[in-house]
């Protein structure tokens, strides 16, 4: 079972639960979307900080947190949540320290899942 303080094992259950005898297909399906569309929001993230878009880079920030929120990705999860409540709350000023965070903290759940999927 991979790190529980990455991957809650009780999310990675339930995940398997919806879909038995599988073979872990549906697990791999959600983790391949989660690992292909995590990465085009982070790039979203440096996007709209550039640009000055707190919208976007908002609503960037609230896709991570769920998406990682449903893979069981507790730790990323975490970190997205501080960062929409960051900008929602002191604007764009001082976000790059958690998005540095959260690119390192994607890699170490790509590597998990990676190792919990097989890959």
């Amino acid at each position: 079972m991979p790190d529980s303080s990455l991957l809650d094992p009780q999310a990675i259950a339930n995940l398997r639960s919806l879909n038995p005898g599988d073979n872990d297909e549906f697990l791999r399906e959600i983790a391949g979307i989660f690992l292909e569309d995590t990465p085009l929001r982070i790039s979203e993230l440096d996007q709209s900080a550039l640009a000055g878009d707190i919208a976007r880079f908002t609503r960037a920030a609230h896709s991570i947190k769920g998406s990682s929120a449903n893979l069981g990705a507790t730790s990323l999860r975490s970190l997205a949540e501080k960062l929409e409540h960051q900008v929602r709350t002191q604007g764009l000023a001082d976000v790059a320290g958690l998005v540095a965070q959260i690119k390192t903290e994607f890699g170490r759940t790509q590597s998990a899942l990676d190792a919990l999927i097989g890959k």
